[in-house]
């Protein structure tokens, strides 16, 4: 992952204060810019009362001319705090995108990836968006709406009172329209987003919802979902509106007001002619900021949830500790008394009391599905941190390695094969600097080499998350060369043959015998007896618990014994006397006294069974 500033924010609060003197720098551009804006007043003031007043064509030329050198003046000031406020957005996901970034992949680790989300990514560019757009001029005009009204005053002090109370009544306004409309929004907010997950969930499946006949059924719930939302979002934008139409018609009002209020006042010789016009203009600007507020409260609304989200984001989910550089791993694994649960669960899903694997060796997970076999995976590979207990890789705790660091020394394929949007060759990469003689090694013992050159573009083919023109068994393998790119000294292998045919099986096997060669540790999570002979140590586990773990043979033979003197403790007893016989025979003849005596019971299943069959199978090979 990306490397993080010294000082990292804890909230978005932190990343905002980071930014502290852009803020007052767009706070300083905004004062000089609404100082200027007083000029369209003052050029009118005067335009009426001393150049028209005094019928001097001088005047109106010196006045014009002023008057465009400030409006120049106020076009640099827009520009300026423009382009500061757009800075302040790119330093905020400077600060911020990277963690975030870092976190959401955290999350998807601890909800698992049906439930991953990329909101976060998502609430800071909408965030960034609104610190660039109208609504944020309001905030920093609004300060200046006493200034208008001051100057108003000094015009008149009806009209400075009519400016006070116009204000008062567009900010009533604005309330009435927060309150009426916060609660709908957000709600639909929320059903929305909601929609939008279950959604993309739903198009993971569409082959199997089309072959089914279950795409009618989802379109059913997702058209409910959506008229819902549209329903909650009708109400909210009808309110807005509402008080945007009598947010507007009321400012034009005022100013009509205005300049009716100025023509009285003329007459009454209180004010010039000019101050009519100047004091419509002025209540109109300072009314402009409150109206811009009321049209734009939804961005607010959406702003404040935004902002709470990534600060949950930010504070729930922590950053792992990067502790000091560690020596290469040799791949020595252990554990001791360890509980390992989904970070997001109370409930734990595998337990092991002790259990070590030496660097070099092959270890084979076996159990039934639901076991717990690829918990006890996340648990060594340190993307799930022992509850309790601990599990180490060369007696460090897995899960404070720095992932950069033991990274590149660990291979890892997941039951669930993912690939990622880019080339072959990034992919197996690891989308490291693609050194092309081990992108093609790693290709070749994966035996995947041949395939990959009858690609379009060999290994600058595109692929990615969807497959295209893959099979199962192709990304398996190609996700197997990713995982033992450059030879790492622990390989984890989830059901590496679950989708491979036979040749597959075979280089799986081939690929196996190879790393243990180079002296790596390779974890094996498997069904198949074909991997059998090659474990030198098996880890049974059954019902979240490791129930054995040691040498293939002695676990194998245990096993057996095992099954053995369960099947003689269950087996009926034989028949050694005519009397002994004589209950069956009255049994067949009708006599249903004794319907309670009991029948053999079949051995119960046992979750390794598959084990102990399999034993001649290694003894074969």
């Amino acid at each position: 992952m990306e490397s993080h500033p010294a000082q990292t924010p804890t909230s978005v609060g932190d990343a905002l204060a980071a930014c502290k003197q852009s803020f007052i720098g767009v706070g300083v551009f905004s004062g000089v810019a609404n100082l200027l804006m007083l000029v369209p007043a003052f050029y009118m003031l005067n335009i009426y009362d001393k150049a028209v007043g005094n019928n001097s064509v001088s005047t109106l030329v010196v006045l014009s001319v002023l008057t465009a050198v400030m409006f120049v003046g106020l076009f640099s000031m827009e520009v300026v705090r423009g382009w500061l406020l757009v800075t302040i957005s790119s330093r905020l996901d400077k600060l911020l995108a990277p963690i975030l970034y870092e976190k959401s992949f955290i999350n998807a680790i601890n909800v698992g990836k049906t439930d991953a989300s990329a909101m976060p990514l998502q609430d800071l560019a909408s965030l960034r968006q609104f610190l660039t757009g109208t609504p944020i001029f309001a905030l920093f005009d609004a300060p200046w709406l006493p200034i208008y009204i001051v100057i108003l005053f000094l015009f008149h002090p009806l009209l400075g009172w009519l400016g006070v109370s116009s204000a008062a009544l567009l900010f009533s306004i604005a309330v009435l329209n927060q309150r009426q409309s916060q609660s709908a929004i957000a709600d639909a907010n929320a059903l929305a987003n909601k929609n939008h997950v279950d959604t993309a969930k739903n198009l993971r499946n569409a082959e199997v919802a089309a072959a089914m006949g279950m795409t009618t059924k989802l379109l059913s719930r997702w058209r409910k979902r959506q008229d819902a939302t549209l329903h909650l979002q009708g109400t909210a934008s009808k309110t807005a509106v509402f008080y945007n139409s009598i947010t507007k018609v009321l400012r034009m009002a005022v100013q009509s007001a205005a300049i009716g209020l100025g023509g009285y006042l003329v007459l009454l010789q209180e004010i010039s002619p000019g101050m009519i016009i100047a004091g419509s203009i002025l209540i109109g600007r300072a009314l402009q900021p409150v109206e811009l507020a009321v049209g734009a409260w939804k961005g607010f609304v959406d702003a404040k949830e935004q902002y709470s989200r990534l600060d949950e984001v930010i504070e729930k989910i922590p950053l792992p500790r990067q502790g000091m550089p560690l020596p290469p791993v040799e791949g020595h694994v252990s554990i001791v008394d360890a509980v390992v649960k989904p970070p997001a669960s109370a409930k734990p899903t595998i337990q092991c009391k002790q259990l070590s694997i030496a660097a070099g060796e092959v270890a084979l997970i076996l159990g039934p599905s639901g076991a717990g076999k690829s918990s006890l995976v996340r648990g060594i590979l340190g993307l799930w941190p022992a509850a309790v207990g601990a599990i180490r890789i060369d007696g460090a705790a897995a899960h404070d390695f720095n992932r950069d660091e033991i990274g590149p020394q660990i291979g890892y394929l997941p039951q669930d094969i993912e690939l990622i949007d880019g080339t072959v060759g990034e992919n197996i990469a690891r989308f490291g600097e693609v050194d092309s003689g081990a992108v093609v090694a790693a290709a070749c013992d994966a035996g995947i080499h041949d395939f990959i050159l009858s690609l379009p573009f060999g290994y600058d083919t595109q692929i990615g998350s969807e497959g295209g023109l893959l099979s199962p068994g192709q990304r398996q393998r190609i996700a197997l060369a990713r995982a033992i790119y450059n030879y790492p000294k622990l390989l984890v292998l989830d059901e590496p043959n679950s989708n491979l045919d036979e040749a597959g099986e075979t280089a799986l096997n081939d690929t196996i015998k190879m790393m243990r060669d180079r002296g790596s540790t390779v974890l094996i999570v498997s069904h198949r007896q074909s991997v059998l002979p090659l474990a030198d140590v098996l880890i049974l586990v059954s019902s979240g618990h490791v129930e054995d773990f040691g040498k293939s043979d002695e676990v194998l033979a245990r096993v057996q014994a095992k099954q053995s003197t369960s099947a003689a403790q269950l087996a009926p007893p034989r028949v050694k006397s005519e009397d002994a016989r004589e209950p069956d025979q009255k049994f067949v003849q009708g006599d249903t006294s004794n319907t309670s005596s009991e029948k053999p019971k079949a051995a119960p299943k046992s979750p390794v069974t598959w084990a102990g069959s399999a034993k001649a199978g290694k003894n074969e090979s």
